[in-house]
């Protein structure tokens, strides 16, 4: 893990496409602007985590039957 140290109105570059800016210092909380492209999404890890939990548990509901319905086999 890469650990940064930025101030206010600084920014990291990602790539050359993203760009992190800090827009925001208050006690333990920081407010950070994204620049990136449409394509990219960009998810709070929380939100993140629960789209992949909903993600395999829809996954593990589809039954043998389904799969040989959208295969064909």
């Amino acid at each position: 893990m890469l650990i940064l140290s930025r101030k206010v109105d600084e920014k990291i570059k990602i790539g050359n496409d993203i760009t992190l800016t800090i827009i925001e210092v208050h006690g333990d909380m920081v407010k950070i602007g994204v620049e990136a492209p449409k394509n990219v999404k960009i998810f709070r890890q929380e939100v993140f985590d629960a789209i992949q939990s909903e993600n395999k548990a829809a996954a593990a509901q589809i039954s043998e039957d389904d799969l040989k319905n959208i295969f064909g086999n």
